[in-house]
């Protein structure tokens, strides 16, 4: 029960942050379900909370979608996706949490030196590129976000429709993920039962009311400082806990 409450609270978190900001559910969730449940269920456990929610929030921002910029990253990263998903199986635990922890710093890094940079890119291969990266980080990590972040800041895409865009983005590239990892090996899933489901289910909703009141109360850029703050302790974690796993 007491590992269930903290799952929960972390969804519900996540959920907050994602209907917020657009994205931020699989940095701040990934590495704390990866050390919760082991590193396979975990970055499963994202994929699956990750698609509820993007596809509850798509329909709500539908008409700000950039359909023409979704087709240029979605296509590419299911591409990436595949091999990934198939490759991450096959991973022991370990590596898988230090490598969800590392991709996570890594991008938590990468995201602040762009918030800085004045490059601005431009061109469908960009797209592409950032659609190829998030699909394979998301098989491997569950964090898919980042590669397109990263685009998106340097394209100088406004934060609207780049929020929107992501939602239909996340649905594809998690029902790519759970499809190809469950195929190969089902007992990947957590063994919930049909009520732990339910919360789950409830927090996510909740999570998501309750990032949308927030949201007018909120600047976007005190949200991603928070987002990053916490996912950068929970990606050290996991990375730390996944060397002393592989060193004993």
């Amino acid at each position: 029960m007491g590992l269930l409450i903290v799952v929960l609270a972390s969804i519900f978190v996540g959920a907050v942050a994602q209907r917020i900001a657009g994205l931020g559910f699989a940095l701040l969730i990934s590495p704390f379900l990866v050390i919760i449940l082991g590193a396979h269920e975990g970055v499963l456990m994202v994929n699956v909370c990750g698609l509820v929610s993007s596809l509850l929030i798509m329909f709500r921002v539908w008409k700000d979608v950039d359909w023409s910029m979704y087709r240029w990253l979605a296509i590419p990263a299911v591409a990436g996706s595949i091999p990934a998903s198939m490759a991450a199986v096959f991973l022991p635990a370990a590596p898988m949490a230090v490598i969800v922890g590392a991709v996570v710093l890594v991008a938590l890094g990468a995201s602040l030196v762009l918030a800085r940079n004045s490059v601005v890119v431009k061109g469908n291969t960009a797209k592409a590129v950032a659609g190829f990266a998030s699909g394979v980080t998301n098989a491997v990590a569950g964090v898919g976000g980042p590669a397109v972040s990263a685009y998106a800041v340097m394209a100088r895409w406004p934060q609207r429709p780049f929020a929107a865009t992501l939602q239909p983005f996340f649905v594809t590239i998690a029902a790519v993920t759970l499809a190809v990892k469950l195929t190969m090996d089902p007992s990947q899933m957590p063994p919930f039962s049909f009520l732990a489901w339910t919360l789950i289910a409830a927090m996510i909703v909740g999570g998501i009311y309750a990032g949308e009141r927030l949201q007018k109360h909120l600047r976007d850029d005190h949200v991603r400082f928070a987002v990053i703050v916490i996912a950068f302790l929970g990606a050290a974690t996991a990375m730390v806990k996944g060397i002393f796993d592989l060193l004993g």
